[in-house]
């Protein structure tokens, strides 16, 4: 059965079979809603349902609480139409401003910057055009159909080549070949951009960057195209990881202080190694953003990093400085770590 979705405030419309997500369907009809990790864990695509009912689908309870639910709200990437839709989602856009491409690319530079994160550097083809917002992620496409999702970490000024951060997960099929079987001048195929985790740049509110672990990829992206644009706005950057070592880019992330005018670096640990000398922040990284900010209202928050992270950060942020639920931009890491 197929069903009429209609969107406010835009008047976009489209159609949607009973079997497909209301994301699936938008980006089927090429409209790009806000959205992330697909997966009902960051809380992007979050709207509201003004008429009709939808199957809300698997999704984590951070990102869509039962009083969300209540008023009406759900996830559009696992909600699924029961009936005709009419849909609140702001800041639509149509998804062929920035085209998805599926493309090969070439591993040019495979750089190990942890123990377990990998620099995977990707050479795009030299005639074919890739542009993207700097904090997307593309899509690596592997031979049977299935796909593992990294974010651009470099900025799309430099867009012949994309950098993904890589960490390695037990079991995992893609991040197993990358740390033990590949090389350099292999063939990946990708699909790009994707997702809806980009700095806005139409106002001029303070920001706050908040990075978990290889979450510091997209967040990376950001502030280069940041600093390649002169972006003028404070910008407060907390990176927190287990140990010293995780802090894989650390020394960079410190130049960025010189590159940048208002821009602050706060590196946060959580559970430093003995020979990590540490004399710098300590405990979880959200919560050394609520030790310094006492009021959010006025900013905007990017956040990336694990499920965990992001709902501990939009509770704690939205529901006691004040930060408007619209100013907080969220991408959440999930892992498939299935080995056959």
């Amino acid at each position: 059965m197929t069903y009429r979705i209609s969107l406010q405030p835009g008047g976009h419309a489209f159609d949607a079979a009973d079997d497909q997500t209301v994301l699936e369907a938008a980006l089927g009809a090429g409209l790009l809603l806000p959205h992330s990790c697909r997966d009902g864990a960051c809380g992007a695509c979050k709207g509201r349902v003004v008429q009709g009912t939808v199957d809300h689908g698997t999704f984590s309870a951070g990102a869509l609480s039962a009083a969300d639910q209540a008023d009406g709200y759900a996830l559009f990437c696992c909600a699924r139409p029961l009936s005709d839709l009419v849909l609140e989602a702001r800041n639509v856009t149509r998804a062929g401003d920035i085209p998805v491409r599926k493309l090969p690319s070439r591993v040019q530079k495979l750089q190990r910057l942890a123990g377990d994160v990998m620099l995977l550097d990707l050479k795009l083809p030299a005639s074919e055009a890739f542009r993207f917002n700097a904090g997307q992620y593309v899509d690596i496409l592997l031979a049977d159909g299935q796909r593992r999702s990294f974010s651009i970490a470099n900025a799309p000024h430099d867009a012949g080549h994309i950098e993904l951060h890589v960490r390695r997960i037990d079991g995992g099929r893609f991040t197993t070949q990358v740390f033990e079987g590949m090389k350099e001048k292999d063939i990946l195929r990708l699909e790009g951009p994707l997702g809806s985790f980009w700095l806005r740049e139409e106002t001029q509110r303070p920001i706050v960057m908040l990075a978990g672990g290889t979450g510091f990829a997209p967040i990376k992206g950001i502030v280069e195209h940041a600093i390649e644009t002169g972006l003028q706005r404070p910008i407060t950057l907390y990176w927190g990881a287990r140990d010293r070592a995780g802090l894989y880019l650390d020394e960079l992330a410190r130049s960025w202080e010189s590159a940048l005018p208002g821009l602050r670096y706060i590196p946060v640990l959580s559970d430093e190694a003995p020979g990590d000398a540490w004399d710098g922040r300590r405990g979880l990284v959200h919560q050394a953003v609520l030790d310094d900010f006492a009021d959010l209202s006025g900013h905007e928050v990017y956040a990336c990093g694990a499920p965990a992270m992001i709902d501990a950060a939009r509770a704690s942020f939205c529901g006691e400085r004040g930060l408007p639920e619209d100013a907080f931009f969220a991408d959440a890491f999930t892992f498939a770590n299935t080995a056959t």
